[in-house]
């Protein structure tokens, strides 16, 4: 019985990543021979019509990479598109020179270049997209999933939900039309045109005082702290995409009956924020962007750009169960669906009955959440703080522009810091849009949010909401110029980047 057990759990862990297109393909060599991986275009159909996007496509042609516990990122990158890029390792800790920023120290990559990568893997949810703004919202991302131990053995199916914005126009156009023609700074050749996108003109409305309007004209927004209206979405995209994919034609994924199923949901859309719905169905948050967190139970979950969410599902007898990524603020919604063998599979339209609520505007799922003990305090077990900046983040719709402590990139002062310094950044928001900032070649804890002390998350990406104060907790790592950014594209794109300058 117990030897019937383990192969079927073994049988689940090595085969999880080939249960369905979502689950992406296990790709495992010996570690002296490094995978491949090429940026490329690729078509997809969206809503029935064929877009040509760009990828990162692995050695088996699919999207992403997945690597076994312990797997080193030994990994050939090629350039296959016809445009020079560079490619960021989201979340992970490279080498500074590794890390993937134009010109930061290294170059772009030209096209038909190839250029090599190792280095010790952190283990979760992470993934990798290029850093250069018009080619992200060119779809030039994919998942990268380190596996840890207890994957390989525990009785669950892994699924990845990828979530996309996306519109038919050239991006370099949609990116314009946003930031009203701001975009772009240079930041050493980063922030260049993209012609790789193809499509007809499908545009999203633009208009009005605040720069955006919904799909029915009405401008779009919330209530911030001091019930001040706050700017959610400053575009309305064709399409939102989960694993490239709309409700139109969602991927059905094969689940088994009363199985249990970990989610690994990955934000990588370039403007937008989800709240991911079960359903009904209970789910528990266990991992926010690749560190376990203290299981938290819900059926509705939120994430800002670049974010990541690990659900823990145990699904009922039989059914068809969706999972539906809302877009904060609106209608609009896609989604995949869990579904038991030979069940009927309903068509879910792309929009919702309602719109959705703006999010965490309070902060109050980011105060929820508590670092896992022991692999949470990875780096971050107390100690004093030697140094402490308060950043403050600002910026408008009119003009279109977005800062950090008054300043846009290239025209920035560092933040400093030295290495193994405990170092503290409060990012004080007093703009009406929420911001979430990414930290390069760090992870950091989450211990302070409007002034109130918690034990709160590990992450890489902290969203900020309006009229909102949150500190966090680092130990400066490498001495090296690492990015510090806003994930929203056109905020990064119109300016909103600085350096984290740590010194020996």
């Amino acid at each position: 019985m117990m030897k019937n057990e383990l192969t079927r759990r073994g049988f689940l862990a090595a085969s999880a990543a080939m249960a369905a297109a979502t689950a992406f393909p296990r790709i495992t060599f010996a570690q002296d021979r490094p995978l491949s991986l090429t940026a490329t275009t690729r078509v997809i159909d969206v809503g029935g019509r064929a877009a040509t996007v760009m990828g990162l496509v692995n050695g088996s042609g699919r999207q992403g990479l997945v690597l076994d516990p312990g797997q080193r990122f030994r990994v050939d990158l090629t350039n296959a598109l016809d445009e020079e890029t560079i490619i960021h390792w989201h979340g992970q800790i490279p080498p500074n020179v590794q890390d993937g920023v134009p010109n930061l120290p290294m170059p772009l990559l030209q096209p038909g270049e190839m250029r090599s990568y190792d280095y010790e893997t952190l283990a979760g949810t992470f993934w990798m997209h290029s850093h250069v703004p018009v080619q992200e919202m060119s779809l030039l991302a994919a998942p990268l999933i380190v596996r840890r131990p207890e994957d390989l053995t525990s009785d669950r199916q892994e699924v990845v939900m990828f979530l996309h914005d996306f519109s038919f126009r050239p991006a370099a156009d949609v990116l314009a039309e946003i930031t009203n023609g701001a975009a772009p700074h240079d930041m050493g050749g980063a922030m260049q045109g993209s012609g790789a996108m193809a499509g007809m003109d499908h545009s999203g409305m633009m208009s009005g005082e605040s720069g955006h309007m919904n799909m029915n004209g009405m401008t779009m927004g919330g209530m911030g702290a001091g019930g001040m209206q706050m700017d959610l979405n400053d575009f309305d995209f064709d399409a939102y995409l989960s694993n490239d994919r709309t409700l139109s034609d969602p991927e059905v994924i094969a689940v088994e009956r009363r199985g249990r199923v970990l989610l690994r949901v990955i934000n990588a859309a370039a403007a937008t924020t989800f709240w991911i719905d079960t359903g009904g169905i209970p789910a528990r948050l266990v991992a926010v962007d690749g560190h376990a967190v203290e299981p938290m139970a819900g059926t509705r979950f939120g994430l800002a750009m670049a974010q990541r969410l690990d659900l823990e599902i145990d699904l009922p007898e039989s059914g068809a169960f969706p999972i539906l990524a809302l877009r904060e603020g609106a209608r609009e919604r896609t989604g995949l669906i869990l579904a038991t063998t030979g069940v009927e599979i309903r068509r879910i339209d792309d929009l919702g009955e309602t719109e959705s609520s703006a999010f965490d505007i309070d902060l109050a799922q980011e105060a929820s959440l508590r670092a896992a003990r022991p692999e949470g305090m990875r780096g971050l077990a107390p100690r004093p703080v030697d140094r402490s900046h308060q950043i403050m983040l600002g910026g408008a719709m009119q003009p279109y522009l977005w800062t950090i402590n008054g300043e846009t990139w290239g025209n920035h002062t560092p933040i400093t810091a030295k290495s193994g310094e405990r170092v503290h950044l409060t990012f004080h928001n007093m703009s009406m849009m929420g911001h979430p900032m990414h930290l390069h070649g760090h992870v950091f804890q989450v211990v302070t949010i409007n002034g109130r002390a918690i034990d709160g998350a590990i992450r890489d990406t902290v969203y900020v909401p309006p009229m909102t104060m949150v500190t966090i907790a680092l130990d400066a790592g490498e001495a090296a110029r690492w990015m510090l950014h806003c994930h929203h594209m056109p905020h990064l794109a119109s300016g909103m980047m600085t350096e984290f300058s740590v010194t020996a």
